[in-house]
């Protein structure tokens, strides 16, 4: 018994829950500059060759679990340690504290008084009437008081009292649906194409909901820069009339507890004619070699495939450029524009038709983390009020008042108001 006491006073520790809150701060901070969620080839890739702040490569990083740290076991069972010692505390201390302001202490002599922090005796005429008086006028100021025929007991801000365990429940609620969440969430990126669908299956896999990109639009800067992007989706879930939403970056759509993000975008295709021929609808790829944003396709001039060209773009405003297979410049091509003559071909660019990127997430949590958040903000609140005590004491013999009183905070500024309580009443300090 006496080993688990010792080890439920350390796990209740307020002191160890500030050390692991740090340690999940900084392990979260780590989350948000290390990519999440990609392909172990991504991080072998990039981190064996130069390591990350040169001690962890790639093989350490998956080993480690940082390619999915907040669902990895090592910040779970952080959360977990955490949301114990928290619920540890509020068992042992908060509750109990609570408990015992919730009690009205009865002071019956004047020593007891004088041990107090703030402790004065003053003379008066009429001890009792004084009390009476006294009481009046703390109740006229919304003091709570129980009054005896000598003496009276009076307090003011026993709600604050309730923050700190109200702060502790928050975190615990936050901890939990941010475990809820790493557990049973769900995320998806993908690209659409003006026109394509996308068929999310609940976890039977029936169809949940179809989105279908009506409109991707790309707003830019004079300088050519992307500003903003803006997508037009249509909504069809089954059994129900279809809905049209608009998103944009920094406005998501939700929608039965799933949220579409406006993540990125890409180039999905480019239409060409060559020759005579009809317009041809041509998938672009990406070319990371050539830069960050490169998308381009290699197209062969001749029935059998010979002599090809490669036609490269960064924007879906072009230009395209045509190279050949050397990586000489052959011509630039404007979409719409007027074509070029290629390895004895005309070329010409139609249009290219843009992506939208968007990340799609289910996250089962959220009520309890914006819960957590609302209950530990009302916590902080609560715990700013100043709880406030005050015991009078009557000595008829001697026609004297005896005035003590408490404070958990600010108690400068309750010395202050005391002594403007007792000016009120007809007495003359000792």
């Amino acid at each position: 018994m006496r080993i688990l006491n010792r080890l439920l006073a350390i796990l209740s520790d307020l002191r160890l829950a500030i050390a692991l809150l740090l340690i999940i701060a900084v392990a979260s901070g780590v989350g948000t500059i290390l990519p999440q969620q990609e392909a172990p080839e991504l991080y072998l890739e990039r981190f064996n060759s130069d390591p990350w702040l040169g001690l962890i490569n790639g093989e350490q990083m998956l080993s480690l679990q940082l390619d999915h740290l907040y669902s990895s076991v090592w910040f779970l069972l952080l959360l977990a340690w955490l949301g114990l010692a928290l619920t540890l505390c509020s068992w042992r201390r908060q509750w109990p504290a609570l408990q015992a302001a919730m009690r009205w202490i009865d002071y019956t002599r004047p020593r007891q008084l004088s041990k107090l922090a703030l402790a004065e005796t003053v003379t008066c005429a009429s001890s009792d009437d004084a009390v009476a008086c006294l009481a009046s006028e703390l109740k006229s100021e919304g003091w709570q008081v129980r009054q005896h025929q000598d003496r009276l007991a009076a307090r003011r801000g026993v709600v604050g009292r309730v923050g700190p365990l109200l702060v502790h429940t928050g975190l615990v609620f936050l901890l939990i649906g941010a475990a809820w969440g790493a557990l049973s969430g769900q995320r998806l990126e993908r690209f659409l194409a003006p026109g394509r669908s996308l068929d999310l299956l609940d976890p039977a896999g029936a169809n949940r909901l179809s989105l279908t990109l009506e409109r991707f639009s790309i707003t830019r800067d004079p300088a050519g820069r992307p500003e903003q992007f803006q997508s037009t989706l249509t909504l069809s879930p089954p059994g129900k009339e279809e809905e049209l939403r608009t998103i944009s970056v920094n406005h998501p759509l939700r929608y039965q507890g799933m949220t579409v993000y406006q993540a990125d975008w890409s180039l999905a295709a480019i239409t060409v004619q060559i020759g005579r021929s009809p317009m041809l609808q041509l998938p672009l790829s990406t070319f990371p070699e050539l830069g960050d944003q490169i998308w381009g396709l290699v197209l062969p001039t001749r029935p059998d495939g010979s002599e090809p060209v490669f036609l490269s773009t960064s924007s879906e405003q072009g230009p395209v450029q045509v190279f050949d297979s050397d990586g000489g410049l052959l011509t630039n091509l404007r979409p719409g524009g007027e074509g070029a003559e290629v390895r004895g071909l005309p070329l010409k660019v139609i249009d290219i038709l843009p992506a939208s990127g968007l990340l799609l997430k289910r996250d089962p949590g959220v009520p309890l983390v914006y819960a957590g958040f609302a209950i530990t903000l009302l916590g902080g609140a609560l715990s700013m009020i100043a709880t406030r005590q005050i015991w009078v004491i009557s000595d008829n013999e001697h026609q004297r008042l005896h005035i003590g009183g408490l404070c958990n905070r600010n108690l400068l500024g309750f010395a202050a108001e005391l002594p403007q309580l007792i000016s009120k009443l007809d007495v003359s300090h000792d």
